[in-house]
């Protein structure tokens, strides 16, 4: 009796690994993938319609970045118009995001559709475009360059906590959170800064054909509505994702109502899909953490 309880007993602790085994295995494929599997709407479209949502950080500007060149591989798409709904976010993959719509706009017309927002950094990439279409309410604007980092040495000396620092330079350990700015690195930050801006500014009046003297007077920062933007000559015309669709069919010279195509991802639909979306998400959020200066094209 007692030798055939114990087959019972390792019959379920085998079972039950092999079980816990099987969930854990799904559960990193899920997660590796990231869930979700990539298909289109409206196949057989000839208007590629490409979302720009949100931060523009490595992630989401990564994935944009795929979209825009997979748009100008394909044949069958004759325009493109990227939706823009975002603040702005990091210098350089917003520069990337720009030189991506670049060349895709050397392949055929790219037509920018302002939602709500599209500031900073979501204004320089629609300067990308052939042509830029803003919502009277829309938020634009916001030419310019900031840099943060958060700092906690008051915290520190509250609680009697310190850090000891070897460094090679003055600056090596420039952006530190344990110790206020010196006025060295002040001076150092500050010019990485108006470096940045200066390009900012410099794609502005490239892609606005606008004299440089004529951009500086607005990139101050300032916001703007739609409205104000096209009186100001930062946008080519007023209208929504309808007319941006229009604009770009027009452009392509397609012929009768245009056929939009855009990518989307399958709902999430198991337990499984769940999980592997918050490792997701939570490994997104670790990847974008730094611990220095960020330097941005950002609405805040």
């Amino acid at each position: 009796m007692a030798r055939r309880r114990d087959v019972i007993i390792g019959i379920i602790i085998a079972l039950s690994f092999i079980f816990a085994f099987g969930f854990f295995v799904i559960f990193f494929l899920i997660a590796l993938t990231g869930g979700g599997e990539l298909k289109f709407a409206g196949m057989g479209g000839n208007v590629g319609v490409v979302e720009m949502f949100g931060i523009i950080d490595e992630n989401s500007g990564r994935e944009i970045i795929r979209q825009l060149d997979d748009w100008a591989d394909n044949s069958s798409i004759k325009a493109v118009v990227v939706h823009i709904n975002s603040p702005g976010g990091g210098v350089a993959i917003s520069q990337e995001v720009y030189d991506a719509i670049l060349r895709l706009r050397n392949e055929k017309p790219v037509v920018a559709s302002m939602a709500s927002v599209a500031a900073s950094g979501g204004y320089m990439i629609s300067c990308a475009a052939d042509r830029i279409v803003a919502n009277p309410g829309t938020i634009t604007g916001s030419i310019g360059v900031l840099m943060q980092y958060y700092t906690y040495y008051n915290l520190f000396d509250k609680v009697g906590l310190g850090t000891e620092t070897i460094k090679s330079g003055e600056l090596k350990d420039v952006g530190s959170p344990t110790r206020p700015m010196t006025d060295q690195e002040e001076l150092m930050l500050r010019s990485v800064v108006m470096d940045s801006y200066e390009q900012f500014v410099e794609v502005v009046a490239t892609g606005r054909q606008m004299e440089k003297e004529n951009v500086y007077p607005l990139a101050d920062g300032s916001i703007f509505t739609g409205l104000q933007a096209f009186n100001l000559g930062l946008v080519d015309t007023l209208g929504g994702l309808k007319e941006a669709v229009d604009l770009a069919a027009n452009l392509a010279e397609i012929k009768g109502e245009p056929r939009v195509v855009k990518p989307y991802r399958r709902e999430k639909l198991s337990i499984f899909d769940l999980l592997g979306n918050i490792l997701e998400n939570l490994n997104k959020k670790v990847e974008n953490s730094t611990v220095g200066p960020q330097l941005l094209f950002l609405y805040q």
